[in-house]
């Protein structure tokens, strides 16, 4: 090996990666070109810059410490024939390129609110409390300690980023990274908030109004924008989505925006004729049954179900009728139910039997034989 990266940075060859990256930050400061533009710095500081791109890199390190040189085949560190170049050359004008924002959009976030029927149907105004992030109000989002800056990184002089030239078929291309010290923000935090250790926000709980509109369903979600979570570096909210949970109802039955409910009835009102009184979701009807009404007829209360979530008008509400038979009789109304048996002529009913329902096959069959 050429060069011994050890003795370069300073440091022993079973050093730890934090010596080695305190090591390299210590003689990035005092070499950097911008403090000492002389051609003698500039080379002492391209070797300690390769120096720390082998050692800090698990793989290369191994390599290096087996006998090869990761960095043989390269060029070192320096000017030379720029990949943006090459891009222009070829596509035209290269990607501008430059440090990224410490300030970074929060997450959305999804909580699930029950509500009543009465209140998915005809809207209402709910308060909810939410766990979310906020902005630092000692450092305003910056992630600095109160009378402090974040400071322009001094190893890649606020680029946010680090060039290296390797040789290619087409000359000495150069190549971008990260800068390792910034984390490619082109500022580091000297002295970070202690309140939110540089996060820039703090976890809090809020207290948010909804306002559920009339005609929602369950799977229905409302999306109250910016309510979610601030991000990163006092970084713009998420949104907040809030979706509708529909409690059962002990008499309707909801089916898109209809309702359905079911009544029960003695056999004697169902035969004689009844009156009743139904209370729906937003008043009461009357109901009236007609002598004769059978097991499972209906009857349609029309525009009494859920109003339209979007549009105008209301669905249906639907009454099942359920006729009971009696099943334990005294000996009085025994008698009077054979009474009323004889005068119908139904001492012994016959029954009326009809076909049950037939197959695909038998439907075939009697199809064919029709013909």
């Amino acid at each position: 090996m050429s060069k011994d990266y050890y003795a370069i940075l300073g440091v022993k060859r079973d050093a730890t990666q934090e010596e080695i990256k305190k090591a390299y930050r210590k003689l990035a400061r005092e070499l950097h070109p911008d403090v000492n533009p002389d051609e003698t710095t500039q080379e002492r500081f391209k070797e300690v810059t390769a120096a720390y791109e082998v050692l800090s890199d698990t793989k290369k390190r191994q390599m290096y410490d087996l006998g090869s040189d990761p960095l043989a085949s390269g060029g070192g560190f320096g000017a030379g024939f720029g990949f943006t170049d090459i891009m222009d050359a070829f596509f035209g004008a290269a990607t501008q390129r430059g440090p990224r924002s410490r300030a970074r959009r929060g997450q959305d976030a999804l909580i699930r609110l029950d509500v009543e029927l009465s209140e998915a149907a005809f809207g209402t105004s709910r308060e909810i409390q939410v766990d979310t992030a906020v902005v630092c109000p000692s450092c305003a989002g910056s992630g600095a300690a109160a009378g402090t800056h974040p400071a322009t990184c001094e190893m890649c002089s606020g680029r946010g980023e680090i060039s290296q030239v390797q040789r290619s078929f087409l000359g000495q291309v150069m190549t971008s990274r990260p800068c390792p010290m910034c984390q490619g923000y082109g500022t580091v935090i000297p002295s970070p908030c202690t309140e939110c250790a540089g996060d820039g926000r703090i976890r809090v709980r809020r207290t948010l109004k909804v306002k559920i509109p009339a005609g929602v369903d369950t799977g229905t979600r409302i999306q109250l924008a910016g309510e979610a979570e601030i991000g990163p570096g006092g970084g713009p909210a998420g949104d907040l989505y809030v979706e509708i949970i529909e409690l059962p109802h002990p008499v309707f039955q909801r089916r898109g925006d209809d309702l359905h409910c079911t009544v029960t009835l003695p056999m004697t009102a169902a035969a004689l004729g009844a009156s009743i009184e139904l209370e729906t979701l937003d008043s009461a009807e009357r109901i009236d049954i007609r002598p004769g009404t059978q097991s499972g007829q209906t009857i349609t209360l029309y525009g009494k179900g859920v109003p339209h979530l979007r549009g105008v008008g209301r669905g249906d509400l639907t009454v099942h009728i359920d006729i009971q038979t009696p099943t334990k009789l005294d000996e009085r109304q025994q008698e009077l139910m054979r009474e009323l048996a004889t005068l119908r002529g139904e001492e012994r009913p016959a029954g009326q039997f009809a076909p049950g329902q037939q197959g695909l096959f038998s439907r075939l069959r009697d199809a064919f034989n029709a013909r």
